[in-house]
């Protein structure tokens, strides 16, 4: 575990994306708490890619056009429907001052989902993860399994700085509905656009 390991850790989690992003709207338009309850949601969602990795079935999937596809557009389609939601004001995402705080269990699952339908994260820990193991050897999967964990450390640890941030920001912003309804536009083109960038990704 090596330096390298941390640098490049660092570099991919803290790179903007869609989990950076929906930290920062929960955070932004419900508070720090809320900011920080989705950010552990999408440290959650990295663990059925790291089980994928450890068992090899990131491989299958690797080599699978047809499941590649599948979970890509499945991706696209939520992050347009979370798109719909910031444009609207509706759900998890909503920039609302007085709206009612969606359950722990529902900012979760939304975090979780976003990152569970990223096909590219699951491709990441396939490549990456065997670069500082050698598979070969004895351990190797405990190995994988520790560094996977440190990843998802790693990624706790910024989102939950971008959750704060957000929830600081906050006090600027509430109350003042122009603010509130260009803030809620903005993320939603964002969302529209990783959408895209994910819809011409290829394996």
């Amino acid at each position: 575990m090596g330096v390298e390991f941390w640098a490049t850790s660092f570099v991919v989690t803290a790179t903007p994306g869609t989990g950076a992003l929906f930290t920062i709207v929960a955070g932004l338009g419900r508070g720090a708490r809320t900011g920080l309850i989705a950010a552990l949601g999408c440290t959650l969602g990295i663990l059925p890619h790291l089980a994928l990795a450890l068992t090899g079935a990131a491989a299958l999937l690797a080599a699978s056009p047809v499941a590649f596809e599948t979970i890509k557009w499945l991706g696209v389609a939520y992050l347009l429907y979370m798109a719909w939601g910031s444009w609207r004001q509706t759900g998890v995402l909503t920039l609302d001052a007085d709206g009612a705080t969606p359950s722990n269990g529902r900012v979760i699952g939304g975090a979780v989902l976003v990152n569970l339908l990223n096909p590219k994260l699951t491709l990441f820990f396939f490549v990456f993860l065997p670069t500082f193991t050698d598979i070969a050897t004895d351990g190797a999967v405990f190995r994988m399994a520790v560094l996977g964990a440190v990843f998802m450390a790693i990624t706790l640890a910024i989102f939950a700085g971008y959750g704060l941030c957000a929830g600081w920001l906050r006090q600027y912003v509430i109350g003042r509905p122009a603010v509130l309804r260009w803030l809620g536009r903005g993320f939603a083109v964002a969302f529209v656009v990783l959408a895209a960038m994910l819809a011409v990704t290829r394996q």
